[in-house]
Parts: structure tokens; sequence; C-alpha cells
């Protein structure tokens, strides 16, 4: 059951502007309580929904994808700030020899926000993003752990069943690919979800990632309910019991979104 938000890109803009600005932009300012001024990219922007608040607030952003549509959406949505020269919206990849060139050791703050469970080699772009840190800069992430009852993206199957089953993503993947095709599921569906189930990303897993690339954590927060799922289902966020949050693996399985600040030592 594909939900409203997948297909409309205004409802997607909109949630994405009061989940960052309710509870990203927060959790930043932990770390960086005056924002004005500071510089600021967001790593797979989409519709540009996350920067938003953080536009509002002074800062100067960069918001990069690889899908030129939904930088053009972004646009779009904040031609404003791109007219005033607050914004750059960017369809490239930060790898390239001439984005490093362009903006090395330029940011205060890099945002991944429900990203870095996309990407695949999480270990390279963890350490590259070290080279367009400014030297106070840290990052921020926010991902659904792995192991998490729909860790594996399975909300975007068109099959209602299928889409509201919990933990299906963690069958073998041959068993996985057959349950999706037996319940009707297109194959650009099945292969998102492939895609998403050799990348997705516990928590323990990331936390080895960002201690070998020479990080140290200088925020961490989870959460039992996503505050996403606040305008997306009306649920409010919750905090993740702590005795729960202290139990390695065992967290992964009922923790439905993470929130990191991360700093290179």
């Amino acid at each position: 059951m594909s939900l409203e938000h997948h297909k409309n890109a205004t409802l997607r803009f909109q949630q994405q502007v009061d989940n960052s600005r309710d509870y990203v932009v927060p959790f930043i300012q932990l770390e960086f309580p005056q924002m004005e001024g500071l510089r600021v990219m967001e790593v797979g922007c989409g519709e540009g929904g996350v920067l938003t608040p953080l536009l509002e607030k002074g800062c100067n952003c960069v918001g990069v994808d690889l899908a030129p549509a939904r930088i053009e959406l972004a646009k779009s949505f904040l031609q404003q700030y791109v007219d005033a020269g607050q914004l750059k919206l960017i369809a490239r990849n930060i790898y390239d020899v001439d984005f490093l060139g362009e903006f090395r050791h330029s940011f205060d703050v890099i945002i991944l926000k429900d990203a870095i469970e996309h990407i695949p080699d999480q270990e390279k772009i963890i350490g590259h993003l070290k080279q367009l840190l400014t030297p106070r800069g840290q990052v921020y992430f926010g991902f659904p752990p792995w192991y998490m009852p729909h860790g594996g993206h399975q909300q975007i199957c068109h099959n209602k069943f299928l889409s509201m089953v919990p933990y299906i993503h963690l069958l073998p993947t041959p068993v996985y690919r057959g349950v999706l095709r037996l319940f009707g599921e297109e194959d650009d569906i099945v292969q998102d979800l492939m895609e998403v189930k050799s990348t997705g990303i516990s928590i323990e897993r990331f936390e080895r990632i960002v201690k070998r690339q020479g990080y140290k954590i200088t925020q961490r927060r989870f959460y039992l309910i996503n505050p996403i799922y606040k305008y997306k289902f009306g649920v409010s966020a919750r905090e993740q019991w702590k005795p729960v949050a202290a139990i390695p693996f065992i967290r992964n399985f009922v923790t439905t979104c993470m929130y990191y600040m991360i700093k290179p030592q």
C-alpha cells in the first residue's frame, strides 16, 4: 500500500519541513546553538524540506542529490532562497573531484536524513565526509535501524498486506524476493527493496564504522516511535526506554529511528 506522501511531493516536502523544524534542528542545536551563518550541506536533499527550517534560521545551505528531478522539485519549493544566494541546489555526486575541489572543508554541519541506509559502502562515505567539514564541523545522521519492524522500507509495497507486515525484510534474500513476487509487486518495487536489504544498517554496525573512521559521537538519541510518524500517521514521537537502549543488538528490533551527531577526533 503506497502511502500518500510517496506520490504527493508537496505533502512529502511539508512533512520534511515539520519534522526538521520540530526534531532535527533542535537536535543539531545541542551542538550548534547559534545557527545564523552556519554553513550546512544535506546529502540526498530530495525536495529540500529538511533544509527549509535551517534556511529560515539564517544558515547558508547546499543541497545535493543524485536525482536531477528531485533537485528541480527542491528549486520549485525554495526558489526564494536560491535567488537570494542563501541556497545552492546541485545534482552531483559528492565524490566528484570538482565537488571536493569546490567544497573542501566548507561545512559546519553535514546532514544525512534517511539517507545512509540507502548508500552502498557506508564506510567510504562516512570517511569521505571529513574532507568536507570545517575544523568545528559535525555530521548529523537520522536513520531507521535495519532490524526494526519496517527497516526494509516495505511500506512502499503496493500490496496492503505486505506493506504492513513487520520484520518481513529479515527473511533470507531469495525467500523475501519470492514473497514479493508472489504478492504481485512490480519489478521496480522489488529492485528498490532488494537494494535497501543490501544497504540497511544496524546501530552497532553504524557505530563501529564511526569509530573506525576516526569520529566520536557527540550526541545520540534512540526513538521508540520515529518523529516522522507524527506527520505521516498522527502518532506522537517517543524516545526509547533507556534500559532497552542500553542492550546491544536487541535494541535494533524495537528502535524505529536513530539520531546522531558525530565529529572527527
